[in-house]
């Protein structure tokens, strides 16, 4: 029983510092994907920077102009975290 109290402040660390922190950043990767719009440049999670020629709502989809030519990829593969750091030099 006096491993209960515990077990309890374990639960509860687990969700403040692991599950709510993670819940908040898909919250805003799945805004920033859906506010994304013609012209955005972008990098993706792999690394690859660019600027948003098209987007597909169908497929959820879009088409990235690089300097090697244009790919076409899922918009679950830009990456907020690194579209913000490249964005702000």
């Amino acid at each position: 029983m006096d491993q209960l109290p515990f077990l309890l402040l374990m639960v509860v660390v687990f969700v403040f510092f692991i599950i709510l922190p993670q819940q908040r950043r898909q919250k805003k990767e799945k805004k920033f994907i859906n506010s994304l719009k013609r012209g955005d440049k972008v990098v993706t999670k792999s690394g690859i920077h660019g600027k948003v020629m098209e987007l597909n709502d169908k497929d959820d989809s879009c088409v990235i102009e690089t300097l090697a030519g244009k790919i076409k990829m899922e918009k679950s593969s830009l990456s907020l975290e690194l579209s913000s750091k490249f964005l702000k030099k």
